[in-house]
């Protein structure tokens, strides 16, 4: 079994009642960003209609009292099961769509995770399986699913921040015999960092290291040096060009190939967006300043 459980608690939760349109609306994000979720690992592709879901089902099952919960089982199809060649409890395909989950969840959160010390390195044991038949996917693909979730993760918020029938809210991955949970709990304060976004009016510049970028919609994900972690941007059309695009590229390629090496350094100048409790939630790029 692969399955999801969306665990709200505190105020009216505690007695299993939640705001009924806030529930609903909580519902349906969390089966959205669960949609998504699945349909990237299974199929390589980013879909923006939760209905899109191919090669694989989302159940919703009662709930267990102590709780106000949303608990989900996520059934495959027998292409998947074709493209697997032993059923899902047999394979790593459960810790893989848990790990991806769980990369999306936090990084929609504003909180950071290691891509190539979890996905990253899943993906490497996969790419060695040559019985394996799941997409192999990279940084990027997971960061173009990151934007399509950010709405559906604020709709799960809003027992917490809307109606305040409940304080908080914890995701859990359930199998066949264990539960843990997922990342970082949702609050008001988690809230806070998607809902809002301060623009910077003075332009600053910061170096750091390509980690992901694509192509199409000119987004990536850079590792800020004084921040010490990946943080995303999005180039203005003034930087669209070919010269910018390239070092871009340059420094990705770099990176990928040693993470330590100074040549993959690029800095921008940019406009900073901010959370309201002042944490750097992405970068406008105005232009690259050593071409």
């Amino acid at each position: 079994m692969i399955g999801f459980t969306l665990s709200f608690d505190g105020y009216d939760a505690s007695e299993n009642k939640l705001e009924f349109y806030d529930a609903a609306q909580a519902m349906l994000g969390f089966q959205r960003t669960l949609a998504l979720t699945t349909h990237l690992v299974l199929n390589g592709e980013v879909i923006t209609q939760a209905p899109s879901l191919k090669d694989a089902q989302i159940f919703v099952v009662p709930p267990r009292e102590g709780s106000w919960e949303i608990a989900t089982i996520i059934s495959l199809s027998a292409v998947v099961l074709y493209k697997l060649g032993t059923a899902p409890r047999e394979t790593p395909l459960g810790n893989l769509v848990c790990s991806a989950y769980d990369y999306i969840i936090s990084e929609t959160l504003g909180f950071h995770v290691d891509y190539e010390k979890t996905l990253g390195k899943q993906y490497e044991e996969l790419s060695a399986d040559r019985k394996n038949k799941i997409p192999l996917l990279d940084q990027s693909n997971f960061d173009s699913v990151i934007e399509k979730c950010e709405k559906a993760v604020r709709d799960m918020h809003r027992p917490i921040v809307k109606s305040t029938s409940a304080e908080r809210a914890n995701i859990y991955y359930e199998t066949d015999d264990d539960s843990f949970s997922l990342g970082h709990a949702l609050t008001s304060r988690t809230y806070e960092y998607i809902n809002e976004t301060i623009v910077d009016e003075s332009r600053e510049i910061i170096s750091g290291k390509v980690s992901s970028y694509n192509i199409n919609t000119y987004k990536g994900r850079i590792y800020i040096i004084d921040e010490k972690r990946p943080v995303p941007f999005e180039l203005s059309h003034e930087a669209r060009n070919a010269r910018s695009v390239g070092r871009i590229v340059e420094s990705l390629r770099l990176n990928a190939i040693d993470r330590k090496r100074d040549d993959a350094i690029v800095s921008f100048r940019v406009y900073k967006h901010r959370s309201v409790t002042d944490r750097l939630k992405s970068v406008f790029v105005l232009a690259i300043l050593n071409e």
